[in-house]
Formats: structure tokens, C-alpha cells, sequence
């Protein structure tokens, strides 16, 4: 389906320009005049803060204007950022620049969730977000051998260049393909007030609220993977050469279990379905860190392994968690799918960048997190069975 494809399209501008620069965290950060390899982390982690409060502007001002003009505007800022980013010698201003990368890229993935909530409803819609997701990780599959052969034939510019064109090439084909989703007499009328309204409005729907926060625990906890991956297994365990087939492997795991997802999600209910998941993510990390408390890092195959059905496990997470918040804001989705998408962020960030803190010489503190963020969102879980009774 175009659609599916057109909306993964949107959202892998994000993921491309997040996984295709992890080979290159070193060289950027020698580069750069970087001292402590941690903070290369920040490279990534800083434009996820970026995506956040992006979509505080881009969400609400797409209520009122319509979801594609807001998608270009965001794109704009997007190109400025990427000018910054290969044009600067200095480590803060190439920081800032992943910040305003971030920005600029929460419009087309804001917006992509509120086309799709836009065009669906129900069990339906999480079943769409799961295809959305499936076709979508194959970016991050892909995305840093990408990274890896542009560093081994140019240098780390050409990443965020490749990154740029691929945007382009995106944004010419949801301008000639994608038809304008929120009908004009459905758009709120623009006001100074139109966040503060819509903010009370969401916060009316107790589920939205609590779907945003186990997003956001497990969102910042799979972030502290994302950011220390490169550390993991390159310095930890050597595998600079494997890294992004590592990574690749990993992101199947993902894709493997959203594919399976959108097949079981009408049969089974998207709430169901999330709350198993969250179990099994809780269950994994937890026995991780018991075998591991005191005995170091185990075999690569071990650790590979733990990785790979933690992932599983946040496959039927990412689209089901969404849909599950969405669902009862349909009326605002620009708006709700921006404080949703803003608060699992801002949530995510400073758990990312503390936890990833811990990863030096060791991966149970990422497992740790993966445990205490897993445990939370299952009491979330719990809450809302509770209430029901």
C-alpha cells in the first residue's frame, strides 16, 4: 500500500539521520575535538530533545493549517540544520544543530501519526502504525552500513549530504502522492490559546496520559541503547568490523515482531497484545541482570541474544502504544499526537543520557534501565486493568 510506504518514508528521515551516523560517533568526535568518547553520545540523544519540543509547534499549528504544509515547513528547518551541522568545526554548535535537526524532523514524524489517525480508528489503526513501523525498520537495518560505506569512501558529511537528498526525494513524492487529511471544516481555528486548549482537552483522557508515559519509559530506555551501541560493541567487545551487522540483526528482531503484530493486532486487540509485550520486556531485562549482577559481560552470543528478545518485545510496543494513546483524541490528533510525541521524549532524553552515563565497561547498567523503565510501565498497565474493575 502507497500509503504505508509514503508514511514510513516520512518517518525514516528521523531514523536515518539517528543510525547512519552511529559508525561515524568516533571520527565526528576527533574531529571535533571531542576528549570523552561519552560524550559523543550526545549526538544522538540531543536530537531526540529537538523532536520533542518540535512537535509541541508543528502538532497544534497542524490542526489549523492542515498536516502538509506544516510537513514542509518542517522540512525547511530540517535543511538549515543539516547546513549547520556539516559546516561548523565546533562540538556545541554542531549540537545545536542536531537539536534543530530534531525540530525540524518532528513535523513529518508527528504528522505521519496524525495522517494515520487522520484516515483510521481502532484495532485498524494500530494495525496500519505496526506495517508503518515493519517498513520503517528497514532503515535502521540498512541505515548504518550506509553510514560505514560513505565513512570508509568519503567522510562523516556525507552522511548528513545522503541524509538530505534522501529527504528531498521523500518530501517530492508526498507532495505529488499524499492528498491533504484533515478536511478545512474540521480544522480549529488558529488562536494564541489553541496549545493551551488542547493540552486541557488531552489531559481529560486518562488512557492518552498513561500510554504517553510507558512510551516514554520505554522509549528512554531503548535511547540508551541507541546512544551506546557504538561503545558496546566496538569498545567492549571489539567488533568495530561487525558493528553494523550487529546492529542490522538487532533491528530485524524489531521488524520481525511489528510484522507479526499487524497480523495479530485485529484478532487480539492492540491492548492486549501491549500489555504481554510489556511483561516479556520486564521479564527479559530482569533475568538479565540477575545471571549478570556480578560476573562482567557475557559471551557476545549471550549478549546478542538478550538483545534480540528484548527488541522482540518492544516491536509490538512502538505502534501499539501509540495507537493506544491516540485512539480517544482523534478530534485533535495534530495537537495530541505533539504532547504525546513531546512528553515520551522530553521523558526519554534525560533517562538516555543518565543511564548511558553507567555504559562504559559494562552493559548492565543498560539492562538495569531496561528493567526499572519495564517494571514501571507494567505498574501503568496494572493501574488501568484496575480501574476497569
Amino acid at each position: 500500500m502507497e500509503f504505508v510506504a509514503l508514511m514510513a518514508a516520512l518517518m525514516s528521515i528521523v531514523a536515518l539521520s539517528i543510525d547512519a551516523l552511529l559508525p561515524a560517533l568516533p571520527e565526528i568526535g576527533t574531529s571535533l575535538g571531542v576528549t570523552n568518547t561519552n560524550d559523543n553520545q550526545l549526538l544522538i540523544t540531543m536530537i531526540f530533545l529537538g523532536l520533542g519540543f518540535g512537535q509541541l509547534i508543528f502538532g497544534p499549528l497542524s490542526d489549523s493549517f492542515g498536516r502538509k504544509p506544516i510537513v514542509y515547513i518542517g522540512f525547511a528547518v530540517f535543511v538549515i540544520a543539516t547546513i549547520i551541522c556539516v559546516s561548523t568545526n565546533n562540538f556545541e554548535m554542531m549540537i545545536f544543530g542536531r537539536i534543530l535537526q530534531g525540530v525540524g524532523l518532528s513535523s513529518p514524524r508527528t504528522l505521519s501519526i496524525a495522517i494515520v489517525r487522520d484516515s483510521y480508528s481502532g484495532n485498524y489503526m494500530a494495525k496500519i502504525l505496526s506495517i508503518v513501523v515493519m517498513v520503517f525498520i528497514l532503515v535502521p537495518v540498512i541505515a548504518p552500513t550506509l553510514g560505514q560505506f560513505l565513512l570508509n569512501f568519503y567522510n562523516w558529511e556525507s552522511i548528513f549530504y545522503v541524509n538530505l537528498i534522501f529527504g528531498v526525494l521523500v518530501m517530492f513524492w508526498f507532495w505529488q502522492r499524499q492528498p491533504e487529511t484533515l478536511a478545512i471544516e474540521k480544522r480549529i481555528r488558529f488562536s494564541p490559546r489553541l496549545f493551551i486548549d488542547g493540552t486541557k482537552e488531552f489531559l481529560k483522557y486518562k488512557n492518552s496520559i498513561a500510554f504517553t508515559f510507558v512510551s516514554g519509559f520505554i522509549t528512554g530506555s531503548f535511547m540508551v541503547y541507541l546512544s551506546t551501541s557504538q561503545q558496546i560493541f566496538e569498545q567492549q567487545y571489539d567488533l568495530a568490523d561487525k558493528f553494523p551487522y550487529i546492529f542490522a540483526s538487532l533491528a530485524i528482531a524489531v521488524g520481525f515482531a511489528t510484522f507479526l503484530n499487524s497480523r495479530l493486532v485485529v484478532k487480539y486487540g492492540m491492548m492486549r497484545i501491549a500489555y504481554i509485550a510489556t511483561i516479556a520486556y520486564a521479564i527479559i531485562s530482569i533475568l538479565y541482570v540477575l545471571l549478570f549482577w556480578s560476573s562482567g559481560n557475557p559471551s557476545i552470543t549471550v549478549l546478542i541474544s538478550f538483545f534480540a528478545l528484548q527488541f522482540f518485545a518492544i516491536g509490538f510496543l512502538f505502534g501499539n502504544l501509540r495507537a493506544l494513546a491516540m485512539q480517544p483524541i482523534g478530534h485533535i490528533a495534530g495537537i495530541g499526537a505533539a504532547i504525546n510525541g513531546f512528553v515520551s521524549t522530553v521523558m526519554a532524553v534525560p533517562i538516555a543520557n543518565y543511564i548511558g552515563s553507567f555504559v562504559k565497561d559494562s552493559v548492565l547498567p543498560l539492562f538495569i534501565g531496561f528493567s526499572i523503565f519495564g517494571f514501571l510501565s507494567l505498574l501503568i498497565f496494572l493501574r488501568l486493568k484496575v480501574s476497569k474493575t
